[in-house]
Order: C-alpha cells, then sequence, then structure tokens
C-alpha cells in the first residue's frame, strides 16, 4: 500500500489536504484531525507525525506578517477607543489566518514526511569525538594508532 501513485507533488496534495500517496484521499476527519487511512489508497496515515511543526511555521509567518501591521495599527489611532478597536480587529484577523494556514501546512508537512519515508532516528550507537561508531558503513582510513607497527 506504501506504494507511490501520483505524480503530484507532496507540496500540491498538501495544500489540497489530499492524500500524498494517491492525490485523491482526504486526510483530515475533522480539524487539524487525520484519518486512521486514506478512503481511496489504503495509505496508513499513523506512520507520520507532524508534532508542532506546522503550528511553528504559521506562527513565525504571522509574526513576520502581522507585527509590523500591529505596530502601525498601534500608532495611527489617536484615542484610546481607536487603539482598542483597531488592535481587536488586528488580532481577530491574525487569528483567522492562523486558523485557516494550519491545516494546509499540516498537510504539506504530513505529505513530505510520507513522501521521503521519514520516521524518527534511531542511534545504535553514538560513538566518540573522533571515533568513527562500529555500526557506521562508511569506508573511513584507519587512525594512525590503528596502522599496523612497521
Amino acid at each position: 500500500m506504501n506504494r507511490r501513485y501520483s505524480s503530484r507533488s507532496p507540496i500540491e496534495t498538501g495544500i489540497r489536504l489530499r492524500c500524498g500517496n494517491c492525490g485523491q484521499g482526504k486526510l483530515f476527519r475533522a480539524y487539524l484531525k487525520f484519518k486512521d487511512e486514506c478512503d481511496i489508497c489504503g495509505q496508513s496515515f499513523s506512520v507520520a507525525d507532524t508534532a508542532d511543526g506546522p503550528a511553528f511555521f504559521v506562527g513565525f509567518l504571522a509574526l513576520i506578517v502581522f507585527t509590523p501591521a500591529f505596530v502601525i495599527a498601534g500608532i495611527l489611532p489617536e484615542t484610546t477607543t481607536g487603539f482598542v478597536i483597531s488592535m481587536t480587529i488586528m488580532s481577530i484577523i491574525c487569528l483567522g489566518v492562523i486558523l485557516l494556514l494550519l491545516p494546509p501546512f499540516k498537510g504539506v508537512l504530513f505529505n513530505l514526511q510520507i513522501h521521503h519515508r521519514a520516521e524518527e532516528g534511531k542511534f545504535s550507537s553514538f560513538g566518540e569525538h573522533g571515533v568513527v561508531p562500529e555500526n557506521c558503513k562508511r569506508n573511513t582510513p584507519p587512525r594512525p594508532d590503528q596502522l599496523p607497527k612497521s
């Protein structure tokens, strides 16, 4: 079931809130709640976890976009009432944009994880500084103290 069917990019299918495997099935059963699997291709949606990634990216995007708007909206009104009204309106707009962007960002990050078969890192050995762990499969030259004595 993990065979790649879709010729579309994981970014495009994520923005459309569709399965990254087939490009047709819906990702979410509710707001930010993934389905258990795709209705079309059967891709399990338990294989990846976006954690706080979407909130991080959306939060920083909102910070970059809305900080100047909040500063300008705070400077322009001459009365306290105008200040409160402008801040309330900006806050509602900012919250609306954040809530609107979270599902597509979560879909994109999730589909990228499926596309690249990302999984949690597993270490069987951490090694030591300057010493390649035994389970490392790289061809590395031996250290001087490992060379045969001549």
